[in-house]
C-alpha cells in the first residue's frame, strides 16, 4: 500500500509541495534568526556603550581625590574600573563595530580602544558566580579619558548568549510551521488529483458495465469538465459500436435460423440413411454455432439487473440438471451468503464452465467456499488438461486447440468466452489450471466478490 501510495500522482503533488515549502520555510526561518541574532547583538553594544557613558559622567562630576572611592561601587555589576593607568596589554587594536559605537555616544574626539579578552582576570556578575568558570570568563576591555585627560581601564564583563538557528523555539516553531505545511499539502494533493482519480474509476467501471452513467460535465474545472466529455463522448462511442455489433450478430443468427430449420425438415426426405444422418449431423452443428452465437451477442450487451443470489441453490440446481441428463456431476462445498449477481447470465457462466467440464473431461466435480471476500467455485473435469501456454488462449472466440479438446468433440469455441465476460460484468475472473500432470485434468476456477 505504501509502494503504491509513493507512486501515485497525489504522493508526487504532495511530496513537491511539502518539500518546496519546508526548505523555503527553513531559509526563511535561519535568515530571520540570524538577523535576530545581529539585532541582539547590536542593542547589547548599545547597551553597553551607555553604562560606560554613565560611568564616565559619574566620575567626570565628582573630584579627581573621590573618583577611587566610586570605583567600588560598580564591582558588583560586572565591571571593573581601573584609574592607574596601568596596563599589562600591549600593542594596536583595530576599530570593532562596539568601539565605533561607543566613540559615537561618547564623542568623536575622544580616543576609545576596545579589546576582547578571554581571561581569569575578568570580572564577572554577583549572580553568575557559581555559573561561570574563572577561565570561561569573558569582557570588554575599554581604554578610555574623562573630560579632563586622565586615562581609565574599564573591564566589563561579556557574556555571548546568541541563540542558535537550529535550538530552543528554532526547532519547535519549524516543526509546527511543517506540521501544517504537511496537512496543507495533502489537501492539495487530494485535491488536485480528485478528478484522476474519478475518471480511473469510470474507466474501470466501463470496463465492466459499458451502461454505467456517464461522468458529470458541469462540475470542476475547464480541463475537468473536457476530460468528461471526452470520456463521455468515447463512452457513448464504445456503446453504439458494441450495439451495431451485437444487433448485426444478433440478426444473422436469427435470420439463419429460420433457412436452416427449414432445410433440416427437407433433408428428412433424402433417401440415402448415411447421408441423411451426416447432413444432419452437420446441419445440428450449424445449429448450435447460430445458437452461441446469439448467447455470445446477448452476454455482451445484457442489462439484467443485479440482486442477491443464492449461489449454494444456483449450483445445486445447474448439477442436478446435468445429472437428469445422465452427466458424471458431484457437488460439494457451501457458501453459506448470497451474493450481488444476475441470476440467468450467472447460471450461463457456471452451466458453460460445467458443459465443457463434462464435454472434454467425461465428468465433473464442482466445489464452492470462501476465501477472504470472494466466492469461488471450481470445477474439476476427469480429462487431459491443458498446455500450460495455450491455458489463455482458450478464452479467445472461436479459438480451440489441437488434440483431444478439439473440434472432434464439437462446439463452436464461445463457450468460456463467454464464461470470461459474464464474469468480467460480475467484477470477477476466471481462471484454468492443470491438475498436477497434464493427465491428470483441467481445473477451472471462477472468483466473484461477495460485496462491492
Amino acid at each position: 500500500m505504501i509502494k503504491s501510495f509513493f507512486g501515485s500522482m497525489t504522493a508526487r503533488i504532495f511530496i513537491i509541495l511539502a518539500l518546496g515549502t519546508f526548505f523555503s520555510a527553513a531559509l526563511v526561518m535561519a535568515l530571520a534568526s540570524y538577523e535576530r541574532t545581529d539585532l541582539e547583538s547590536h542593542m547589547r553594544m548599545v547597551h553597553t556603550s551607555e553604562r560606560v557613558e554613565q560611568i564616565i559622567l559619574m566620575l567626570n562630576a565628582v573630584p579627581k581625590s573621590s573618583r577611587g572611592a566610586l570605583t567600588h561601587i560598580t564591582d558588583k555589576n560586572g565591571i571593573k574600573i581601573d584609574l592607574s593607568n596601568s596596563t599589562n596589554i600591549i600593542g594596536d587594536f583595530p576599530d570593532s563595530e562596539f568601539s565605533m559605537v561607543l566613540r559615537r555616544i561618547l564623542g568623536k574626539d575622544r580616543p576609545v580602544t576596545v579589546i576582547d579578552r578571554n581571561n581569569a582576570d575578568c570580572p564577572s556578575k554577583i549572580s553568575e558566580y557559581k555559573q561561570t568558570s574563572p577561565l570561561s570568563r569573558q569582557c570588554q576591555t575599554i581604554f578610555t579619558t574623562l573630560s579632563d585627560g586622565s586615562p581609565i581601564r574599564l573591564d566589563i564583563a561579556h557574556h555571548d548568549r546568541h541563540s542558535l538557528p537550529f535550538q530552543g523555539n528554532f526547532v519547535r516553531n519549524l516543526l509546527l510551521y511543517l506540521t501544517a505545511i504537511l496537512l496543507l499539502a495533502l489537501l492539495v494533493a487530494h485535491i488536485a488529483t480528485k478528478p484522476l482519480r474519478r475518471l480511473a474509476q469510470a474507466a474501470r467501471d466501463l470496463g465492466h458495465n459499458i451502461e454505467h452513467p456517464p461522468l458529470p460535465e458541469n462540475t470542476g474545472t475547464n480541463e475537468v469538465k473536457q476530460a468528461s466529455l471526452a470520456f463521455n463522448s468515447m463512452q457513448s462511442n464504445i456503446r453504439n459500436h458494441i450495439q451495431e455489433r451485437t444487433y448485426m450478430l444478433a440478426a444473422i443468427a436469427h435470420d439463419l435460423q429460420t433457412p436452416l430449420t427449414r432445410l433440416r425438415l427437407r433433408l428428412e426426405k433424402v433417401s440415402d440413411e448415411d447421408l441423411r444422418a451426416r447432413l444432419i449431423t452437420d446441419l445440428s452443428a450449424t445449429l448450435d454455432m447460430v445458437k452461441e452465437g446469439l448467447d455470445f451477442a446477448r452476454s455482451t450487451n445484457t442489462e439484467e439487473p443485479f440482486e442477491l443470489v443464492d449461489v449454494d441453490s444456483l449450483i445445486e440446481a445447474i448439477c442436478n440438471d446435468a445429472t437428469d441428463s445422465d452427466a458424471e456431476v458431484s457437488f460439494s462445498g457451501k457458501l453459506g451468503k448470497p451474493i450481488l449477481a444476475c441470476p440467468h447470465i450467472l447460471r450461463r457462466c457456471i452451466n458453460n464452465l460445467l458443459d465443457n467440464a463434462i464435454k472434454y473431461g467425461g465428468s465433473a466435480h464442482l466445489t464452492v467456499h470462501q476465501e477472504g471476500k470472494k466466492a469461488i467455485v471450481t470445477i474439476i473435469d476427469g480429462g487431459p488438461g491443458i498446455p500450460e501456454e495455450q491455458l489463455e488462449t482458450v478464452f479467445q472466440p472461436f479459438k480451440r486447440i489441437d488434440g483431444s479438446r478439439s473440434r472432434n468433440s464439437g462446439g463452436t469455441g464461445l463457450g468460456l468466452t463467454i464464461a470470461r465476460i459474464i464474469a468480467d460484468k460480475h467484477h470477477g475472473s476466471i481462471k484454468l489450471s492443470n491438475m498436477g500432470k497434464m493427465e491428470l485434468g483441467l481445473v477451472a476456477t471462477l472468483e466473484l466478490p461477495i460485496s462491492y
